[in-house]
């Protein structure tokens, strides 16, 4: 059986206290590796490996050669994509069309920022103080802690890993403890590739055990975390009490709104997308499907056609829709919301209930499931299931589309499914989300920012805004004369 231990200051090395945890394949349920159990003992040892690695060698590298060396790991990943995204699949049960396509397109966030390392310019001021010169300059801030979520190992660690070392910073990477494997096998990779010792570390456990103290560690300079709105908000309670930044990407309750003047087969593929690619284990599901009454109907028939013809199963094969819930608490949590829906007067059109049928392994297989009748202000249209679980509600017009789908303590993603040029220009504005995608769904690229308004998060990734993310901006003055008037004064 595996066993990943620690990757700290450049070394492979066992948990402080000697402890390791089983991790299971979600499709079989067999247990298929061991995992370092970490303590704040081992966050220690982490970050004082990344801050020795931030004021010693990393410091006095040139942004030129941090930017060769993240160019030089998207070539080492490209090689490793297929076998990552085999690892991932039996780390978190997702597709393997799914985790093997996030995989290939790892090196892009990369090769991104190596080539965007060398281009962030501070400026010369203009000043109205006689004899000043005045210019800014960028800084990294130091050690970042980044805690990534179980549902895409890989590609979250990118959006944070690519533009914080790009910015000069050294990190200490804390994967969730359902899916550690991959982010820890990625640590053979960052060796590889030439980093020293210590700019990234990899610490593996349970959240509360090594995670707090990571984030509450004095040397930690900055959090990055993807997960639930509940654990972002503690973990911005304990920034706050030490005036540390983050990057929060948290949860979702996205609206996928179709109008009747959309292209109707394409708006369909586009709600089976937002939901129930990736067993709707993805933060920017279209969980919230608002269609306008005209078509309601129609839709609803042809989306229960499609999504019933799903087929589920084995994650590995290219032929499977649907896969396994990754973990035994998040299909509980699913199933509890199927539940609570059915209570509260929702109908269910299709699936609510386990899979057991051909292709299921395991205990972890939920039918896609389709919810009617449903209201916005129910629990099933508030509350993130994070599952295969969609609810349908009816609106009549642009307005009433817009309130509704503003209606959310959530402002991750949103669609807009028309053929009108004017309307999806006004949906685009009024819609409170940090993404809005029209006439297609779950896009998302090196180039473009994502993140949340409001519950959804704090901070952005990807593109070029991602970088400043990592950066603080420091002025400098510089007196041509050392004369001063009159010391009492400010200047």
């Amino acid at each position: 059986m595996k066993k990943y231990q620690h990757y700290i200051n450049g070394r492979w090395v066992d948990p402080a206290d000697g402890q390791w945890f089983d991790t299971e394949n979600p499709y079989t349920g067999a247990v298929w590796a061991q995992i370092a159990r970490g303590s704040a003992a081992d966050a220690d040892r982490a970050v004082a490996a990344a801050k020795a690695a931030f004021e010693g060698e990393w410091g006095s590298i040139t942004p030129t050669e941090r930017g060769k060396l993240l160019v030089k790991l998207a070539d080492i990943i490209e090689r490793e994509a297929p076998r990552l995204g085999e690892l991932e699949v039996q780390d978190n049960g997702k597709l393997i069309a799914e985790m093997g396509a996030q995989t290939r397109y790892l090196a892009e966030w990369y090769r991104y920022y190596g080539g965007l390392a060398d281009k962030v310019e501070g400026a010369v001021l203009p000043s109205d103080k006689p004899g000043i010169f005045n210019f800014t300059r960028y800084e990294p801030l130091g050690v970042i802690a980044m805690i990534t979520a179980w549902n895409s190992p890989l590609l979250l660690l990118a959006w944070k890993l690519a533009p914080a070392l790009a910015a000069g910073n050294t990190a200490v990477v804390k994967p969730s403890e359902f899916t550690s494997a991959s982010s820890l096998e990625f640590m053979e990779l960052i060796a590889e590739a030439g980093f020293p010792p210590g700019v990234v570390n990899c610490i593996s456990g349970m959240g509360i055990e090594v995670g707090a103290p990571l984030v509450d560690h004095p040397d930690v300079a900055k959090v990055a975390f993807t997960g639930s709105d509940i654990a972002g908000q503690k973990i911005y309670e304990s920034a706050a009490r030490k005036i540390m930044p983050v990057t929060l990407e948290l949860g979702g309750k996205s609206p996928n709104i179709i109008f009747e003047d959309a292209d109707f087969e394409a708006a369909v593929m586009g709600a089976i997308s937002g939901i129930f690619a990736a067993t709707g284990q993805t933060c920017i599901a279209g969980s919230r499907l608002l269609v306008q009454r005209s078509i309601h109907d129609q839709f609803v028939e042809r989306l229960v056609q499609v999504a019933g013809d799903a087929t589920i199963g084995d994650p590995m094969s290219a032929d499977t829709h649907v896969g396994p819930v990754t973990t035994p608490p998040q299909y509980q949590k699913i199933m509890d919301y199927i539940e609570v829906a059915k209570n509260d007067g929702a109908q269910c059109v299709l699936g609510g209930k386990p899979y057991t049928g051909d292709g299921a392994k395991g205990d972890r297989f939920v039918e896609p499931t389709i919810f009617t009748g449903v209201s916005n202000d129910m629990r099933i249209a508030q509350e993130e299931v994070f599952g295969p679980v969609l609810s349908v509600i009816p609106f009549d017009t642009e307005e009433e589309a817009i309130a509704i789908g503003n209606d959310i303590v959530f402002g991750l993603a949103a669609g807009v499914w028309t053929s009108d040029i004017g309307r999806a220009l006004r949906m685009s504005e009024k819609l409170k989300a940090g993404t809005v995608w029209v006439n297609t769904y779950r896009a998302v690229s090196f180039m473009s920012p994502f993140g949340g308004y409001k519950r959804s998060g704090q901070g952005r990734e990807s593109g070029q805004e991602s970088i400043k993310e990592f950066l603080q901006v420091k002025s400098v003055w510089i007196a041509q004369q050392t004369s001063v008037a009159n010391p009492f004064i400010i200047r």
